[in-house]
């Protein structure tokens, strides 16, 4: 039997998909949420086909991975030392939900802000409950299902460690070197303290008692255009950040030199 595809347009089906809350729990998502936005910010990719995600800053930097194919898989984000500190690393559980992910890895792709990040300010604008715990600062969500903590072991080593997980041990963790940029982890905060729901198709939801779901019926068109903006947006910053980088008038004059028919007399 021969199929005719219908194509996107007035005739097109909407999908069944569900938004899902809280947004920690959702389970990981489109990988794609993250590599096109860096692909369109100038991000090289060097990923094979049928292998890990793997894709390097312009200024060869960072580099971003993400590789389900191993135990226990999941997301590396890697710093090389530079003027701006030491080398840094992150590591993302694979359940780690695309939206949050890319609150980290966005963030690589913008100017760092001149004010001193807090961690804990989006946190606590959802009503994050803090305390101290020993030599730890934690604060988990009011539902329970996700924290971040500042974390210092025996030898004074400070770390990041964050997470989501249900009652049944559903979910995934986190952590970030000592010397990751704060700014970085300030984005990652801010996508994980999120209260907007984030959306799944049908299937991919994950079975938990601890979450609530919606459903909606989403056209193939309606879809892609979402994702495009996102990557409009991100080729726009990128265009307006070498634009202004190259318009950049240069800190010092040139030495005046006279033209070429120009004789000096003596």
């Amino acid at each position: 039997m021969k199929r005719t595809w219908q194509g996107w347009g007035p005739g097109e089906q909407a999908e069944q998909h569900y938004l899902v809350h809280p947004r920690g729990l959702a389970g990981g998502g489109d990988v794609r949420h993250v590599s096109e936005f860096l692909r369109a910010s100038g991000w090289r990719d060097h990923s094979k086909t049928g292998g890990p995600l793997a894709m390097e800053s312009p200024d060869r930097t960072v580099r971003v991975s993400y590789d389900p194919y191993v135990l226990p898989g999941g997301w590396t984000v890697h710093g090389v030392a530079s003027g701006h500190g030491d080398e840094w690393s992150a590591h993302l559980g694979r359940q780690t939900p695309v939206e949050i992910v890319a609150g980290l890895t966005d963030a690589l792709t913008r100017p760092r802000s001149a004010h001193a990040p807090n961690v804990w300010a989006p946190l606590q604008e959802q009503n994050w409950h803090t305390r101290f715990e020993g030599e730890h600062y934690t604060a988990t969500s009011p539902d329970g299902t996700a924290w971040m903590q500042y974390h210092q072991g025996p030898e004074g080593e400070a770390m990041w460690w964050t997470g989501a997980k249900d009652s049944q041990g559903n979910g995934w963790t986190a952590n970030f070197s000592p010397s990751t940029p704060m700014h970085l982890v300030l984005a990652f905060s801010a996508e994980l303290a999120n209260p907007d729901p984030v959306m799944r198709p049908r299937g991919r939801v994950p079975l938990s008692t601890q979450i609530r779901t919606w459903s909606v019926s989403v056209k193939p068109s309606q879809l892609s255009a979402w994702q495009q903006a996102r990557i409009t947006a991100a080729r726009a910053a990128t265009w307006a950040r070498n634009s202004a980088r190259t318009s950049r008038p240069r800190a010092t004059p040139r030495p005046y030199t006279p033209s070429s028919g120009a004789r000096t007399r003596r």
